[in-house]
């Protein structure tokens, strides 16, 4: 069975499930479209006559097309690998493989591996894509080999992160979290260093070849030196990695077991406690009394008129050490500050690009861990069966979202606050003004909702947990990475505007449909329907309006297309709570 059970059961059973080619042919068509664009751009903007310009054109699409796949591979990897082990400890699945006679060996590499399996499979289905970006010139079959075996084992590692720190922790989002923060972190210091020590120096280099980015970017550059042979520019990068990948799956294996037996101790102490229990009424009842006479009285607390924010609030919903999550961001946010407290307090001219280095990164990391926090929110109520009771209560619908919402918002304050008191820092030092901090403040705000809200949202409408942190992580993805992407493709093949157009145009029209599909299949309106089509061309026009300065236009636009999808998913998942959860039937 190769590796064990596990990993043969996903083997068979995936062939069977139409997702399995649907997402295949989602990516390898998004893959296709983005070449299709650039060739739209360049094609339109200037003349191709001899073979040296097609080689130039491939070779740029190349180093474009890698390193997108790699951060795709990445996070999804890391994020589906914890997920997938989440949901089998909030099911109470995980304990009954415990109880099997798998070897420790079998259940940890076989779960890792079938929760790989999709992304492993979309990373093979590109490389007929960039075999035929090969054809063009430009690109050599041992780049495009490289490039593959960095991505192959970044998603080794990363996803054998996010497995054992899943198995460690007891709630999903505790190991989603801590995953993306370790990740960007190892990737934020190798960087650093390499930046702070210079490229030349040994140091450097060496930081630079252990950094994920700086592997691919070094896998998709031809060799400069014929004798390096296939492995060359990227062999630290492979050993250290293989030498993690094998590291902690040695420290899963070893502790999987130890880590989940004072779960499976509780779940046995308390089933002996259920079949101890008196059987009959008066029994009961003797029992109760005699309890009632011989112990001290116990201070009772009592809900709030909301019962959903009380729990999220008062009680451990999400775990006893959230504050791991919050010193890994502080962490980041530490790398993010120092460089901007050295560019503000050197008294010179702060530019709108130096200021977004260090904002960019932080912002979007806060707003994927908002995003994660209330994804995990919701599917842990389905994974541990609690959503059906909450259903079978009289919480209204009002009262769930709103509770959802503000207990995303509480445990994740200081995930929040501490960008948001950067932004009061930068207007300390007169690094932007009053207007710009009025601005960046309140678009951050919006964007903290949208993010909440779509985590949400998504949540109500898939019961997979997988499901639904890809949907929702990829919904993110799309907006903010990959629109961003489309635009470098505009800036790198340069030319009018009017020409670039038509292909982006046509690339904003596709992305609608998706963002549509992941927010209104399963609960259409027409207002999802409008936000779905009308985002992708907002952000489009607000990136394209933040690298014209105009930022006035970039703080309507943004507050508009985002306040207005935030309303589009808030307002039927109250109005319509009852028929999208199956409480009530649709007339």
């Amino acid at each position: 069975m190769l590796i064990g059970p596990v990993f043969a059961r996903e083997v068979t059973i995936a062939p069977r499930r139409d997702w399995t080619y649907i997402l295949r042919s989602i990516y390898v068509g998004v893959l296709i479209l983005l070449i299709v664009t650039a060739w739209l751009v360049i094609s339109g903007t200037q003349l191709l006559t001899d073979p040296g310009d097609f080689a130039r054109f491939g070779t740029m699409l190349f180093q474009f097309l890698a390193p997108v796949q790699l951060v795709l591979a990445i996070f999804f990897a890391a994020t589906l690998a914890a997920s997938a082990v989440g949901r089998e400890k909030e099911r109470g699945t995980l304990l009954l493989l415990l109880m099997t006679q798998m070897t420790n060996r079998e259940l940890v590499l076989g779960k890792l591996l079938a929760s790989l399996l999709n992304i492993l499979m979309m990373l093979a289905v590109s490389i007929p894509v960039f075999m035929a970006i090969a054809m063009l010139g430009g690109v050599s079959y041992y780049q495009i080999i490289r490039v593959l075996l960095v991505t192959l084992f970044c998603m080794l590692v990363c996803g054998s992160l996010g497995s054992c720190i899943a198995l460690w922790r007891d709630k999903t989002f505790q190991a989603i979290a801590t995953t993306i923060l370790l990740i960007v972190l190892w990737i934020g210091f190798w960087e650093s260093l390499a930046y702070a020590t210079g490229s030349v120096t040994v140091l450097g280099s060496a930081a630079a070849m252990f950094s994920p980015w700086s592997a691919i970017l070094a896998a998709s550059r031809p060799a400069i030196e014929p004798t390096a042979g296939l492995f060359g520019p990227i062999l630290p990068f492979l050993l250290v990695s293989g030498l993690l990948v094998i590291g902690i799956n040695a420290v899963a294996i070893a502790f999987v077991r130890v880590w989940n037996t004072k779960t499976l101790t509780a779940e046995l102490a308390n089933s002996d406690k259920l079949a101890a229990e008196p059987r009959s009424a008066h029994d009961a009842e003797g029992a109760l009394q005699g309890k009632a006479a011989h112990s001290p009285a116990k201070r009772v607390r009592h809900a709030w008129n909301n019962p959903i924010i009380w729990r999220e609030i008062m009680t451990h919903a999400y775990g006893r050490r959230i504050w791991i999550i919050q010193f890994g961001f502080l962490a980041f946010f530490a790398m993010c500050f120092w460089p901007l407290h050295t560019l503000v307090t050197e008294n010179v001219i702060i530019t709108a690009a130096q200021l977004a280095g260090p904002l960019v990164p932080l912002f979007l990391l806060s707003l994927v861990l908002v995003n994660v926090q209330a994804i995990t929110s919701q599917t842990s109520e389905k994974d541990g069966r609690t959503f059906d009771l909450i259903l079978a209560s009289d919480i209204t619908p009002k009262e769930y979202v709103f509770g959802k919402l503000g207990g995303v918002f509480y445990n994740m304050k200081w995930i929040v606050l501490f960008p948001l008191a950067l932004c009061g820092y930068l207007l300390w030092y007169e690094a932007i003004g009053m207007s710009g901090f009025f601005f960046l403040l309140v678009s951050m705000l919006v964007l903290y909702a949208f993010s909440a809200m779509v985590g949400v949202y998504i949540g109500m409408q898939y019961d997979n947990t997988r499901a639904a942190t890809a949907t929702s992580l990829g919904t993110m993805f799309f907006l903010f990475v990959g629109i961003a992407a489309c635009i470098w493709i505009m800036v790198a093949f340069s030319g009018s505007f009017e020409t670039q157009l038509v292909p982006f145009a046509a690339f904003m029209v596709g992305g609608g449909i998706g963002l549509y599909v992941a927010l209104g299949a399963r609960n259409p309106s027409s207002a999802i329907a409008t936000a779905s089509f009308g985002l992708p061309i907002a952000v489009f026009y607000i990136i394209t309006s933040l690298l014209l300065g105009k930022y006035m236009l970039v703080f309507v636009a943004l507050c508009g297309a985002f306040g207005f999808t935030t309303a589009a998913m808030l307002v039927p998942s109250i109005a319509e709570f009852d028929v999208a959860t199956g409480r009530t039937t649709a007339d």
